[in-house]
């Protein structure tokens, strides 16, 4: 079983970049496709974007395409979420999902989830 923990989140203004990172315990990361999703105040958590197993292959939401970028290393254990030209709208809380085999974009699809990182842009 998968334990899943984010950091990097914080306050920035509008226009900049921050990354978040997920750190996971086990011997079976490599096993595992990673996701993003956020849930802003007032709303349902919506995907961000995911990663296969050997990180070949990565997927985004619409409305993130171009600004965000994920990445992981499995030999650390670790997917990186690296956030630029941040907006007021990308406010939300964070988090990392895993599970076995495919990357899907429903989260009910993930089984492993990280506590969330709070991601506050201001304009």
């Amino acid at each position: 079983q998968a334990r899943l923990v984010e950091s990097g989140g914080g306050l920035v203004q509008a226009g900049d970049s921050l990354r978040l990172s997920c750190a996971a315990s086990g011997r079976t990361f490599s096993s595992y496709a990673m996701a993003w999703f956020r849930q802003a105040p007032g709303k349902e958590r919506e995907y961000v974007g995911g990663i296969t197993l050997t990180g070949r292959s990565t997927y985004y939401a619409d409305s993130v395409k171009g600004r965000f970028t994920i990445s992981r290393d499995n030999a650390k254990n670790t997917v990186w979420l690296q956030m630029n030209s941040l907006k007021p709208e990308d406010t939300a809380v964070y988090y990392c999902a895993g599970r076995r085999g495919i990357a899907p974009t429903e989260e009910y699809e993930y089984d492993y989830w990280g506590q969330g990182t709070q991601v506050t842009v201001s304009s």
